[in-house]
């Protein structure tokens, strides 16, 4: 803690308990006063005079008047030091005077210089103890040897009692020691206090380091703590827990894990607690946005004193980009496989394929334009325009990115598409066309890969639509969550729309739930898209349509170097 902030709240304290003091003397100024007045009531029960009881009402009325001053001191002393000895000094001559009217005969008005040591040694130490017991000690001997030797008039005499010298001198060495010796065991103590106070402040302050340093820890690392106590209410939960989940801590603590995280009730009990100590564990629990969520999950039991169970600390982190990027690997690995196979098997087909194609062609041109005949050579030409679209796809998929990149025109690659698929003989008529295309649109691509994925989503949306509806088609450019940016491309249609539990199948080869086609279109686009780093997302809801939104690499630093 900083030396000035220190000093602050010690003045902060000070203060409070100057007003402290204040209330206190008020309290007791205030019980002593009603003592005089019962006494002014009874005055022919006591042998105090009018006059004298008249004095006691100004000490008293002064007090009230100097506890006011003393609180509006405050806001023009701003040193509390300056302040303290000034309430010493008035409270000591009030005091005096006090004694002085009294005569200090039927009870010992001096017992009030204690009171003034006890505090001047709280607020100073040992110093104002001793200042406060001298003076009194002064002021008292003052005031003994006048009443003795009768100097002044209005201070009554000591002759109702039976006193000599001696007497004299006892009561007031008895006075003064007394003083001296209250200011010494009253610094005593406060310095003890003090010490003990400013050990415990010590202790306490490292405390909070430690616990400050404990909770930046917890909060520093990219690893999810939640801790639980036995009755599996959550108590603490960091940071990073509110990112991986999307739950607020503040949304959740306090409530049961079974109500927000049901998933890792199973692990939170004694029978599976050592195994998932000594190894991690993989759970998919729900985050807030409903979404699942894979976890590496470790549960440890949480103790506290004489190595009690006091509760359970869970350590987790995100693996669901782990285990999107471990799924992607697999098919990544399962394409290059069936590329492989796919070249060969492509090379193997379109050799004969071009002799049957060239043989065919020949025996089309002898046979007569009617009949049997010249229908079954147009069934033999349609299988094997198949064969050649089957042979081509496979090629595509098979062949690898390449790395000598152009900026391409995703605008006009688009409207190519549209002009040609208008000839398509799948085109229906009653197909709309929307546009919504930005101007500048550009990736750094191979054109041809582009058009074959703008090709492959319009013709899939085409086939979606077999009664018609609507086409859309929007690009733009934008950045995404890796400050990078790429050309977007939104192809969407009005059509069927695929079942959710199909969606996560659409880019494996060969799947297809159409009645005719490869299965292969959209895997190739999947390839394409893959080995330009670009990024594919497909949402489609049955009986509304499917939107499919691919992001294409702008990398403009390597377009204006080329260009």
């Amino acid at each position: 803690m900083p030396l000035t902030d220190h000093e602050d709240i010690k003045n902060i304290k000070t203060r409070s308990r100057l007003f402290k003091l204040i209330s206190y003397r008020i309290i007791i100024i205030t019980l002593f006063l009603g003592i005089t007045i019962f006494v002014d009531l009874k005055k022919q029960d006591f042998a105090i005079s009018q006059i004298t009881l008249n004095m006691v009402y100004i000490v008293a009325l002064a007090i009230y008047f100097f506890s006011i001053v003393y609180i509006l001191v405050f806001k023009f002393i701003e040193d509390l030091t300056k302040n303290i000895y000034l309430q010493m000094a008035v409270d000591v001559i009030l005091i005096t005077a006090l004694i002085f009217v009294t005569g200090n005969i039927q009870i010992d008005y001096s017992l009030f210089y204690t009171l003034v040591i006890i505090y001047s040694v709280i607020f100073i130490g040992r110093k104002g103890g001793l200042i406060v017991a001298s003076v009194a000690s002064i002021f008292y001997g003052l005031f003994v040897n006048i009443q003795f030797h009768e100097l002044v008039s209005f201070v009554p005499s000591v002759k109702y009692y039976s006193v000599n010298q001696i007497d004299v001198l006892n009561n007031l060495l008895l006075h003064i020691v007394s003083f001296y010796i209250l200011a010494f065991l009253a610094s005593f103590v406060v310095e003890q206090e003090k010490k003990t106070r400013s050990l415990l402040e010590e202790k306490e302050s490292e405390f909070n380091q430690l616990d400050l340093l404990f909770r930046s820890i917890v909060e520093s690392v990219y690893t999810g703590v939640m801790t639980v106590d036995l009755q599996g209410t959550i108590k603490t939960f960091n940071r990073a827990a509110e990112e991986i989940t999307g739950f607020p801590r503040s949304s959740i603590q306090n409530l049961k894990v079974k109500e927000v995280f049901p998933g890792l009730l199973p692990f939170l009990n004694e029978e599976t607690m050592n195994e998932q100590i000594k190894s991690r564990i993989e759970v998919v629990i729900m985050g807030k946005a409903e979404n699942d969520i894979n976890l590496g999950l470790s549960v440890s039991p949480l103790k506290g004193k004489h190595d009690k169970q006091i509760g359970n600390i869970l350590i987790f982190q995100d693996l669901t980009k782990i285990k999107q990027m471990e799924s992607k690997l697999e098919k990544s690995k399962n394409l290059a496989l069936i590329g492989e196979m796919a070249a060969g098997l492509a090379h193997e087909i379109r050799n004969p394929l071009s002799a049957i194609t060239g043989s065919i062609e020949l025996l089309k041109q002898e046979l007569q334009s009617d009949g049997t005949d010249r229908r079954l050579m147009e069934i033999i030409l349609r299988g094997k325009d198949q064969l050649e679209s089957f042979a081509r796809d496979f090629l595509l998929l098979s062949r690898p990115i390449p790395v000598v990149r152009e900026p391409v025109d995703i605008n006009q690659v688009v409207q190519e598409v549209l002009d040609f698929i208008k000839l398509n003989k799948d085109w229906a008529v009653k197909i709309k066309i929307l546009k919504d295309l930005a101007d500048d649109v550009v990736a750094l691509a191979n054109k041809e890969q582009v058009r074959q994925i703008v090709n492959n989503l319009v013709i899939n949306a085409i086939h979606a639509m077999e009664e018609g509806g609507v086409l859309s088609i929007e690009t733009k450019t934008v950045t995404l969550d890796d400050q990078k940016e790429y050309a977007e491309i939104v192809i969407s249609d009005t059509g069927c729309g695929i079942e959710e539990k199909d969606l996560q199948r659409i880019f494996e080869p060969f799947f297809t739930k159409k009645a005719k086609g490869t299965g292969l279109g959209l895997s190739i686009v999947n390839h394409i898209v893959d080995g330009y780093e670009g990024k594919i997302n497909m949402e489609s809801y049955v009986n509304q349509g499917t939107t499919c939104t691919v992001y294409l690499p702008v990398n403009r630093e390597k377009h204006t170097q080329e260009i």
